[in-house]
């Protein structure tokens, strides 16, 4: 599903994020734009050398070693890049997972430091919050959120008590934050350089040069008042003063968090000599760039694979890591030929994007056979069901989903345990209640309201509202609904993308289920750009659907956001906002609203945040029905892989082993 300037192009939806792996490169809405890019070229004599890495030998008189351990994964798509700041996509950022190693990771949705000493925190004194004095022609974040701005007469800004201030001339004492990030001792470059603040320095250089970075990362470059290593292993983020750890992209609210202000390093002692336009246009950047993880680049046979071979001077070496000698990326988009190499002993892990889209039938036999082993875990990807609560003027349809007691009867006939359990009966689908994971640290739990599968109820709560089967056809007629006309039939459109299994089974459970509660539903298959488009002629965008059935995908976050009443698709916004419902609740709009103004980490963010999903999942503007699951295939005798609901397959690849 995609959204032009804020969504992925892959149906795939992110408040908002991610991020995952090289943290630095965000994107808005969690989803991470895949871009087609081919590797450049060049016919002048290289600006950056190939890295010279260490080889292992056996020294004369030791006994044979044993064979090497060499584990293939089967992915979906060939990588574009391995470039950092190339826009990597996600079967990039795979093979850049094994490279780098962090520089922080994020299972279960919490940060967790890997080459840093430790993450920052108010609490550890790692994160300041300061009130400084600026004065006119200093650089500012005023209170539009437009980004960094000059300060000079008329600009608004918030000053230090929160309060905006439009500037006269005379100084404005205003917010300032300072981030501490200190590296560990022992991090070493795969050519044996150590690793230093210096480099993460040299990244923030580069990036500052490099104007295709995603929008986010733009915002956040701009909103950087400076980026110094103040010794060897410390460097300090200082932001522009009235920074907020909000962003407002394309006028819609995007949460960053601290941590992420640290830059990914890159070896200025193998790269600084080069401009950031020679660095985008080198093939040793982008086919084998330096890195300090488990592995590093062998080669790359273009259409084929990637082989990665073993970094002795990993710094977790002496804990015996990595457990493999080499690992190899094998492109491979069909399921059934994976799954084929797999029980043919040339491909070890099937990753989870080879199973997107796919029938799934042919997994389910080999898992019966006991040639397979799948494993999941719940994806930050939830499937839903919106309701078209406020058509546009021009929709001229009945409101029939305006009253939320017919929104939550309908929630009560829709039996989502099933859908989940059917569809992916190995996957262990998550029946969602919430926007927000179930793992989610900022889960709202047990004040969520939960519409659990009780037709006759939601039979009885649509008859209270007018909803009645006067001719005894089956369909529900009109008696008195408010904005619907009498003896209108309750016969409603669902609009869904074309060729995806899951959502064809889907929608057609979800027929069988409504027409149980006397309601006809017809299932109209539209492709994701007819759905989305980029104007209001969409009718997501344009606000002219009865329901729609597509996910988001969060990345990190908890995405409130998206069901601000600001942010329903409008000319204000060029009709590209996220509530296509129409939704608007003023005690929403502030409980999110105020989550979005908390400094992530404390008290007042985590209960905000709860209290906006409390909100949600009783006005119900969608319906979750459940978080994708992750799914990978692993042959028997493959050990470590340990699929997580917010990190890259090959997140922790340094404790993959064969145990044959």
């Amino acid at each position: 599903m995609t959204r032009s300037k804020w969504t992925s192009a892959i149906l795939i939806f992110a408040a908002f994020g991610i991020i995952v792996g090289t943290l630095f490169v965000i994107s808005s809405y969690g989803g991470t734009p895949i871009i087609s890019m081919s590797v450049p070229t060049s016919t002048h004599p290289p600006i950056i050398p190939s890295p010279v890495l260490p080889t292992a030998t056996t020294p004369s008189g030791m006994a044979t070693p044993l064979p090497p351990k060499e584990l293939t994964i089967c992915q979906a798509e060939e990588p574009n890049t391995l470039f950092i700041y190339g826009r990597p996509s996600r079967a990039s950022r795979y093979v850049l997972e094994a490279i780098y190693d962090g520089p922080i990771d994020t299972p279960a949705y919490q940060f967790q430091s890997t080459i840093l000493e430790n993450l920052p925190t108010p609490e550890n004194g790692t994160v300041a919050l300061r009130a400084v004095q600026v004065y006119a022609g200093d650089r500012v974040i005023d209170a539009d959120y437009n980004g960094a701005v000059e300060l000079r007469p008329d600009v608004v800004v918030f000053d230090a008590g929160g309060q905006k201030v439009t500037f006269a001339g005379d100084p404005i004492t205003m917010t300032q934050m300072v981030v501490t990030f200190t590296l560990q001792a022992d991090v070493l470059w795969a050519d044996g350089h150590p690793l230093t603040a210096d480099d993460s320095v040299y990244s923030f250089e580069v990036a500052g040069e490099i104007d295709t970075l995603p929008p986010q990362a733009l915002l956040l470059h701009g909103q950087t008042l400076s980026y110094e290593a103040v010794d060897e292993r410390t460097v300090v983020w200082t932001s522009v003063p009235g920074y907020r750890d909000t962003f407002y992209l394309y006028d819609a609210p995007l949460q960053n968090v601290y941590v992420q202000n640290f830059y990914h390093p890159l070896p200025r002692h193998a790269w600084g000599s080069a401009s950031a336009e020679q660095l985008l246009n080198s093939e040793v950047v982008h086919r084998q760039p330096l890195g300090w993880g488990p592995f590093s680049v062998e080669r790359w046979e273009a259409g084929r694979s990637i082989t990665l071979v073993h970094n002795p001077r990993y710094f977790r070496a002496a804990e015996g890591l990595p457990h493999l000698d080499r690992v190899t990326f094998r492109f491979v988009p069909d399921l059934r030929q994976a799954l084929d190499l797999l029980e043919g002993g040339e491909c070890d892990v099937i990753g989870p994007d080879v199973f997107e889209g796919a029938d799934l039938t042919p997994l389910l036999e080999a898992v019966e056979a006991g040639t397979v082993q799948v494993l999941s875990s719940a994806s930050s990807e939830w499937e839903h069901l919106d309701f078209g609560i406020e058509p546009a003027s021009w929709a001229h349809r009945p409101s029939f989903f305006g009253d939320v007691r017919v929104r939550q009867a309908v929630a009560k006939c829709i039996d989502r345990e099933r859908i989940a359990n059917e569809l992916f009966p190995y996957g262990g689908a998550a029946v969602a209640h919430s926007y927000v994971a179930l793992d989610h640290p900022l889960y709202a739990d047990s004040t969520l309201s939960r519409w659990d599968y009780d037709p006759a109820e939601g039979r009885e709560v649509l008859e209270e509202v007018g909803w009645q089967d006067s001719d005894g056809d089956g369909v529900r007629e009109a008696h008195g609904v408010e904005g619907v006309a009498w003896s209108t039939p309750f016969s409603v459109t669902l609009l869904t993308t074309s060729g995806d299994p899951a959502r064809e089974r889907t929608a057609h459970m979800l027929s069988e289920n409504l027409a149980d509660c006397g309601i006809r539903l017809r299932v109209q298959y539209l492709s994701p750009e007819q759905l989305m488009g980029e104007t209001y002629e969409s009718p997501l965008l344009g606000r002219s659907f009865d329901l729609a059935l597509y996910s988001w995908n969060n990345g990190l976050y908890a995405p409130c956001e998206i069901y601000l009443s600001s942010q329903i698709p409008g000319p204000e916004n060029q009709w590209t906002a996220p509530n296509s419902p129409g939704y608007a609740s003023a005690d929403y709009d502030a409980a999110c609203q105020s989550a979005l103004d908390a400094l992530p980490g404390t008290s007042e963010h985590a209960r905000f945040h709860r209290e906006a999903q409390r909100i949600f999942s009783q006005d119900l503007p969608a319906l979750p029905l459940y978080f994708v699951p992750r799914m990978v295939a692993v042959r028997p005798g493959v050990s470590g892989v340990a699929p997580d609901s917010s990190e890259y397959l090959t997140w922790n690849v340094e404790t993959f082993d064969l145990n044959e």
